[in-house]
């Protein structure tokens, strides 16, 4: 019984020390330490109103820690998304005709979780944000504005779209155009529009593993904006996953954007990809 014993114990300390390997190394690969860590997005302790502003349905996940963050501290949430994602894969689950009102169904599942107050979601075709007028994503954005009043609003970068798509890249353009030509105006809430971007590190991982970056990612031009800040996600790591499970038919998108979170223990990954990466639009750094 005591050589069990024994074995039983030297077996937990390899695992610990295995997992802490794990997540040194891991952490090491894809966060640059010289980021600002931050527990949350914004500073305020009263409650404030946050608004997303996104393409497609599931975008949203890519910020899902720092909003679930947000909603504990408080703080409202207004989700706005211009297309149901129709043009997205599947999953084998329903038909492609049928996509539209599938993911309008899962992302209305994700507010839910959020506990978001609010959820616009809009029938602009996806992936035909291209051929949609500019002053057209501009006007909608000022109008959710107008009619939500947030104090931050947080959407994809306007440079790359996260990884390329021009769907993501349109709209954040427009919300940035809008929220820097209003900017000061008395009548306009909007104290400071937050953009989703990657670490260098995690730029260069996703190149060699994900297959959406290799096909989309710019190979010239500046690239992501370098991120001003990161917000940890741990906590909310289990809550995340639910969130992507109620987005049923996009499982292929998410092995993109968490890779080997299938293949990993949640305790070991979520220690990992523990932080969300934010660059601050202002006047002079957005073009």
């Amino acid at each position: 019984m005591k050589t069990l014993g024994f074995v039983l114990i030297v077996t937990v300390l390899i695992m610990i020390i295995l997992s802490f390997g794990m997540i040194v190394g891991g952490k090491y690969m894809l966060h640059d330490s010289g980021i600002p860590l931050k527990t949350q997005l914004i500073e305020e302790t009263s409650p404030q109103k946050i608004m997303t502003f996104f393409a497609h349905p599931d975008d949203e996940i890519a910020v899902g820690g720092t909003l679930l963050a947000l909603k504990k501290s408080g703080h409202k949430l207004v989700m706005v998304c211009l297309t149901k994602g129709e043009a997205g894969p599947t999953g084998g689950l329903v038909e492609q005709d049928e996509l539209g009102e599938t993911r309008a169904l899962e992302l209305a599942k994700v507010a839910e979780i959020l506990g978001a107050e609010k959820l616009e979601l809009f029938d602009f075709p996806d992936s035909g944000l291209s051929g949609i007028e500019m002053d057209t994503i501009k006007g909608l954005a000022l109008e959710m504005i107008q009619k939500h009043q947030p104090d931050y609003i947080v959407s994809y970068d306007s440079r790359v779209g996260l990884y390329g798509h021009p769907d993501h890249r349109k709209v954040s353009q427009a919300m940035e155009e809008v929220y820097l030509e209003q900017k000061g105006n008395a009548d306009f809430p909007v104290k400071k529009l937050f953009q989703v971007t990657l670490s260098p590190k995690q730029i260069k991982i996703a190149l060699q593993l994900a297959p959406g970056f290799q096909r989309n990612y710019p190979k010239e031009g500046p690239g992501l904006p370098i991120p001003d800040f990161a917000v940890k996600t741990t906590p909310y790591f289990s809550t995340l996953e639910k969130m992507m499970d109620a987005h049923a038919t996009q499982q292929e998108v998410f092995r993109d954007l968490l890779p080997y979170r299938e293949e990993i223990p949640g305790f070991i990954y979520s220690r990992i990809f523990d932080r969300e990466y934010f660059w601050e639009v202002s006047s002079f750094n957005s073009k």
